[in-house]
């Protein structure tokens, strides 16, 4: 059995394995509050466009 074969052996419908930022592909790292799934690097980028403020 070469490594293709198990590392696609079963399908990922939950946990991390089965997640990931919609703009990267991203797997780690992953905000999924409020339904947004994308990973940090990518929300700090584009936070003041989603919406998002920092209050100091």
């Amino acid at each position: 059995m070469s490594h293709d074969n198990v590392w696609n052996s079963r399908p990922r419908t939950y946990g991390k394995g089965s997640r990931c930022c919609k703009v990267c592909n991203h797997t780690a790292g992953l905000i999924r509050k409020y339904g947004l799934n994308i990973c940090r690097q990518c929300f700090r980028e584009r936070a003041a466009a989603i919406g998002f403020s920092k209050h100091n």
